[in-house]
C-alpha cells in the first residue's frame, strides 16, 4: 500500500512539472519575439523588393526572388507582420499577395 502511495505522489509530482513546463512554453509563444539578424536583413530585402515592385507582389515570386525555401519565407513573413500584409491574390485565391503595409 505504502508502495503504490509513494508510486502514486511520484507520478503527481511528475505530472505537476510536466504542467509547469506546458505553461512556460506557451507563454513564450504567445510573447512577441524580435526578428533575429538575419530575418532584420532579410526584412529589408524584401521591403526593397516590394516598393520596386510598387508595394505588391506575389508571395512564390518574392520567394523564388530571394532564393528562400518555403518555411524560411513563412518565417520572415511571420516576423515581419507588422510591415508586411499578406493576402489571397483576387484573381487566383490559391496564391497569396504581398502588401507593404
Amino acid at each position: 500500500m505504502q508502495e503504490e502511495n509513494a508510486a502514486m505522489a511520484a507520478m503527481q509530482a511528475h505530472l505537476v512539472e510536466n504542467q509547469e513546463i506546458q505553461a512556460r512554453l506557451i507563454k513564450q509563444l504567445q510573447t512577441k519575439r524580435e526578428p533575429q539578424p538575419t530575418q532584420k536583413d532579410r526584412g529589408e530585402i524584401l521591403r526593397a523588393l516590394l516598393v520596386a515592385n510598387g508595394g505588391k507582389m506575389l508571395e512564390k515570386e518574392a520567394r523564388q526572388k530571394m532564393h528562400l525555401s518555403k518555411s524560411q519565407f513563412s518565417q520572415l513573413l511571420a516576423a515581419m507582420q507588422d510591415h508586411i500584409e499578406v493576402k489571397p491574390y483576387h484573381i487566383d485565391k490559391r496564391k497569396k499577395i504581398l502588401i507593404l503595409k
